[in-house]
């Protein structure tokens, strides 16, 4: 017979799970942008990149002026989402 805390325990393990999963997309996909760049030659060293705080927050993405180059390229060449490598033919102002 099961009782009530176990299955609680297993609510907050599924709820953790799908939050795991529902949030790593969003970490992952910043760290894939730095190692396109860095596989396509760009001189990456952190966030700050693309970025005007050295660890954005998932709500705030801030962007210096290199960040916003990638999305105007993005919307150029009509990806559908950034690549890093494109970092090697942007020429700080």
């Amino acid at each position: 017979m099961k009782t009530h805390g176990s299955r609680l325990g297993l609510v907050a393990a599924v709820l953790f799970w799908a939050g795991w999963i529902a949030f790593s997309g969003t970490s992952t996909a910043d760290m894939e942008i730095q190692k396109q760049a860095k596989a396509g030659g760009a001189d990456v060293k952190n966030c700050q990149t693309g970025h005007t705080a050295t660890l954005p927050k998932k709500d705030s993405h801030d962007l210096n002026d290199a960040g916003k180059w990638l999305v105007a390229e993005k919307d150029k060449k009509g990806a559908a989402k950034v690549d890093g490598a494109w970092l090697k033919d942007y020429q700080k102002k």
